[in-house]
């Protein structure tokens, strides 16, 4: 076994040498060939290499250890020491040199009695003292000459001006590299009576590392250049290193093993792979895990935790590229906010016609229970006017930034996954909110995170703003559209209606004819009263009819819908509690007949739909309630109540839209709450009658409205 290592030390050896030879040798041609020809210590940086490169032969013909190697070892450490003096002239300070001068000469002559050891070495070595003194005499030599050209560098980048340290970096790093590590290997040679083989054996190759680093900041266009990878290259060099340094571990302790007995051995090394390939694939694999090394990349490699470009070029993508045809511009908005924070879920809310925040929409997160109203207008309102995302885990504790504390709604903060609200502002305008999930791994939010989710925000936010633009710009070419066609359409059908009138005023003139008389009177009276009809119900349409408003008896509209559908589809009163609203009767009728008509619609054969009357102390309330498809938070945000979208087939989309109108009209109010798969629940809230109250006894009995 010790024969085996010994050969594979010696393999090491000589492609760590041969490796610093040619990196020596390149670092000298590159020099010769770009470096800035006006630096005074151009040629010291060639001679430097040049003899790195020369030593690494010279040490791959004889040893680490020959006295070829130390010859050449010598040569080295002296074109080192000329190349800080020169390093010195080329920081414009060579003058400040003088004083140090007499350091520079006693450690040129305490690096010439290395040739002297040799001789000595070569004379009397086959006596022990002599041998043994000489070693120790040689390794101390070398800390002494490696002290004190780092003494030398530290005085060169200390005392130089900020302008000189950019282009004397590189070449500073790269000589107090090779020094260092002379003096961790004379050290531990002194201390412990022989070289360790470990780093005598890779002397070579890391002296040919910094020879290219004196080529590298030997070029002032590349001086100042900083090593930079991308976070995709830096997390795949982490990762790298983790399946490295895993494998090193196997091998370590299945080596280890081998040293309880060639029974145990083998057993012991089968239990260890058997447990260490189960973790393998356990772990690797492991999106936990390859969070935590993002973090950890981001945390100690990086100033910037996002790689700004990747975000937004990933953010656009989103936003501009359905994944599929279901997919919407609401989804999109909120993947790609949480994208960024790399949280896994988060939804969409807008805020309605009152400045109240409604669901919009959802993303990977199907299991949140939102209310009907998730924000009230005062949380909107200071949403607007600070812009300031909110941290939850900061609102849980009690902390308060903007007032915050206050209008966070309750159902928000018990939600323990919901980690922050990020607002979407659109010239100093609301537009929407995305809640975000908390993130795999956990952390808290910090000003980085602040700035990226503020400026994608405001981004998204003229996004959502253009689309809603658009679709009210397609609306209103719609109703454009339907407004001429209705306008054709009247302007005919009075064209028609002047004409019989005509006709009846000439068919007076035959007023003695009486078989003519009887006929055409009969005729005009019959088409006179349908185009009339014709025309009152094209007017209905729009709010002036509900001007007029007087007492309505919520309890009996009900009852008198729950008999107009009865030969149709089940309509059932739960409960019809006496209150009197101010409204137009035809009007709210007509309003609940739609309303009614669209859940037996989404309805099966034969489930009932439910009314509901009740009284506040300001309002009365009848709600519509079915348990059919429901309706999706996409419709009911941007196709409810919009004309011409309709979840039937062949439906126009007027109806909702209409009943909502003429709602408002009368100052009444009608909220919506669906779940797909479910229900839906219409509730219309209509103000009472002044003077008029309603009475019920303790035991919850009704009773009708005294006179």
């Amino acid at each position: 076994m010790i024969a085996g290592l010994q050969d594979m030390a010696e393999y090491v050896g000589f492609f760590s040498y041969l490796c610093g030879a040619t990196l020596g040798a390149g670092a000298a041609l590159y020099i010769a060939r770009y470096s800035d020809r006006a630096r005074d210590d151009r040629r010291a940086m060639i001679a430097a290499c040049a003899t790195i490169a020369v030593w690494c032969l010279v040490t791959i013909v004889s040893s680490p250890s020959g006295a070829g190697s130390e010859l050449a070892g010598t040569a080295r450490n002296l074109a080192l020491i000329a190349l800080i003096f020169r390093m010195f002239s080329a920081d414009g300070r060579d003058e400040s040199l003088k004083p140090t001068r007499p350091l520079i000469a006693a450690l040129v002559l305490v690096e010439l009695c290395q040739p002297v050891l040799l001789l000595i070495e070569a004379r009397w070595g086959a006596v022990p003292v002599v041998s043994r003194l000489v070693f120790e005499s040689s390794a101390l030599l070398s800390m002494l000459v490696a002290i004190g050209a780092l003494v030398l560098l530290h005085n060169l980048y200390a005392g130089a001006a900020a302008g000189s340290r950019r282009i004397i970096r590189r070449g500073a790093i790269g000589l107090a590299g090779l020094f260092v590590y002379e003096l961790n290997l004379s050290m531990t040679a002194w201390l412990g009576g022989e070289y360790p083989v470990i780093l005598l054996q890779l002397h070579g190759l890391f002296a040919g590392l910094m020879a290219a680093m004196l080529a590298f900041g030997a070029n002032t266009a590349t001086a100042g250049m900083q090593f930079r990878p991308s976070r995709a290259v830096t997390f795949q060099s982490l990762s790298l290193l983790l399946i490295g340094s895993y494998i090193l571990v196997m091998v370590l302790a299945t080596r280890s093993l081998a040293l309880l007995g060639e029974d145990m051995a083998r057993a012991s090394q089968a239990l260890f792979l058997v447990f260490a390939l189960l973790a393998a694939l356990i772990w690797l694999p492991s999106q936990r895990l390859r969070d935590r090394l993002r973090v950890l990349a981001a945390k100690h490699l990086f100033q910037h935790r996002y790689d700004y470009r990747e975000e937004w070029l990933r953010f656009t993508r989103t936003i501009g590229h359905a994944s599929n045809s279901d997919t919407s511009l609401s989804e999109r908005a909120i993947k790609a906010i949480a994208d960024i924070a790399d949280s896994p879920a988060g939804i969409l809310l807008l805020p309605d016609e009152s400045a109240q925040l409604e669901l919009t929409a959802r993303w990977k997160w199907a299991t949140l229970e939102v209310p009907a109203i998730a924000g009230n207008s005062r949380l909107c309102a200071l949403l607007e006017r600070h812009s300031h995302i909110l941290d939850l885990d900061e609102v849980r504790a009690g902390i308060d930034r903007v007032g915050e504390q206050a209008h966070v709604p309750d159902w928000l903060i018990e939600t323990d996954d919901a980690w922050a609200l990020v607002p979407l502002v659109h010239f100093d305008r609301l537009v929407g909110a995305v809640i975000l999930a908390r993130p795999r791994i956990a952390r808290q939010l910090d000003w980085e995170d602040f700035d990226l989710l503020k400026v994608a925000g405001q981004q998204l936010a003229s996004y959502l703003a253009e689309q809603s633009s658009q679709r009210a710009l397609m609306d209103a070419s719609r109703f454009d559209e339907f407004n001429r066609r209705m306008a054709f359409v009247m302007h005919d059908i009075k064209n028609l209606a002047s004409q019989i009138s005509l006709l009846s005023a000439n068919a007076q003139k035959h007023a003695d004819n009486p078989e003519f008389r009887a006929d055409m009177l009969v005729t005009l009276r019959n088409s006179s009263e349908k185009l009339s009809t014709l025309l009152s119900r094209l007017d209905r349409y729009g709010t002036a009819q509900v001007r007029e408003l007087r007492e309505v008896e919520l309890a009996a509209l009900a009852d008198d819908l729950v008999a107009r559908f009865r030969a149709i589809h089940p309509v059932e009163l739960i409960q019809a509690e006496p209150v009197t609203v101010l409204a137009h009767a035809e009007a709210l009728e007509q309003a609940l007949v739609h309303l009614v008509q669209n859940a037996i619609d989404a309805s099966e054969p034969g489930v009932p739909v439910h009314l509901n009357v009740t009284a506040g102390n300001m309002n009365g309330e009848i709600e519509v309630i079915d348990a059919g498809s429901g309706m999706s938070p996409e419709f009911l945000r941007n196709g409810l109540f919009k004309p011409f979208v309709s979840s039937k087939q062949g439906g126009f989309g007027i109806g909702a839209m209409e009943a909502r109108e003429t709602i408002r009209a009368m100052d009444g109010r009608i909220a919506v709450t669906s779940r797909e798969g479910i229900g839906s629940r219409f509730s219309i809230t209509i103000p009472r009658a002044p003077g008029v109250q309603s009475k019920a006894d303790p035991t919850g009995r009704h009773h009708e409205r005294a006179a």
